[in-house]
């Protein structure tokens, strides 16, 4: 109990840290909501800006600005959208939120699945043919930006072949019922190929961490006497040595599921996917303080969040940790 309480007061400063930075970081980009709607040809007189400066919250020094933020975000009052027809900031990322929960959430997990899987493989038979082909090939994976992969995937299996949708989250046509298999069918499909570009991608960072922290608890003694009692090799490889090695991955698995809100900005831009990624590029574009702020917070709660909980689970999983707190 006194670790978690040590930790929740940790975390609470970082909120409050996250918070400060929330607020300054979009004002410190030049303009403001006005500002973005007559760069993109709107007319107003004078009178009419003024009030609009006024509507956004914009009009009162920024010490103001700061303190009326700061009540927000203890009464979770998100506020309303200035660009998307003034709709409250939480009714439009509560629209958005399903949409990437489903598409980053589910390559997130497939990516940790298949890397950490492949990642023991690779350690057990380090030197072998599949090590010496899938961890090179893995660190090429994880420095290729999620861009490329987008327009590659975009450009062959969406324009070229057919094979894939190029844009939305279903087709426009439906009307969405989850009660539907035709619908499903249909979000599934266009799902695809975001899917892929941010698995592809995520792939190689969890299989090289867990790579190579198989590979240096291989020649622990527990290891060795796995083997010396005549267990199979799966059942050493398992229970002796990924057991152990898959706890740094835990950290890695909870830090990425903790950015599964902040959706995968650049691939749903690429494929016009409804989801919080392409909601904050929108909110950035025109300067919608509100609409920034509220996302930005939602990640920095599950952030904190999931990193809270692998520190959690950090204890339960090592009774060595366990046995130090005592």
């Amino acid at each position: 109990m006194g670790f978690i309480l040590r930790r929740l007061v940790f975390y609470f400063g970082a909120f409050l840290v996250a918070v400060v930075i929330n607020f300054f970081l979009p004002r410190m980009m030049p303009g403001d909501p006005v500002d973005a709607m007559l760069a993109q040809g709107a007319r107003f007189t004078a009178e009419q800006i003024a009030n609009l400066r006024l509507t956004f919250g914009v009009d009162q020094p920024l010490y103001q600005q700061f303190f009326t933020y700061l009540g927000d975000v203890f009464t979770l009052e998100l506020g309303n959208s200035t660009f998307f027809s003034n709709m409250p900031v939480s009714e439009v990322l509560a629209n958005a939120f399903g949409w990437t929960l489903f598409l980053t959430g589910t390559a997130t997990i497939l990516a940790f699945m298949f890397g950490a899987t492949l990642g023991i493989v690779a350690a057990w038979y380090r030197g072998g043919k599949f090590d010496s082909i899938a961890s090179p090939l893995s660190l090429v994976l994880q420095a290729t930006p999620q861009l490329v992969f987008g327009i590659v995937v975009l450009f062959s299996l969406g324009v070229t072949w057919d094979l894939i949708p190029i844009s939305y989250a279903y087709n426009p046509e439906l009307t969405p019922d989850f009660t539907s298999w035709e619908f499903i069918q249909n979000v599934l499909l266009h799902a695809v190929g975001p899917i892929f570009c941010i698995f592809i991608v995520q792939l190689g960072g969890f299989l090289v961490p867990m790579r190579n922290n198989m590979i240096n608890l291989l020649n622990e003694d527990y290891i060795t006497m796995g083997k010396a009692k005549g267990l199979s090799n799966i059942r050493v490889m398992l229970n002796y040595g990924a057991r152990n090695a898959i706890l740094p991955s835990v950290t890695a698995l909870s830090m990425a599921l903790g950015f599964v809100v902040g959706g995968a900005l650049v691939v749903e831009v690429i494929f016009n996917y409804q989801g919080l990624g392409s909601v904050l590029y929108n909110a950035i574009i025109n300067r919608d303080y509100q609409l920034i702020q509220g996302q930005l917070l939602i990640m920095t709660v599950f952030m904190l969040a999931f990193n809270f909980l692998a520190d959690v689970l950090y204890v339960f999983l090592d009774p060595r940790l366990r046995k130090g707190g005592k």
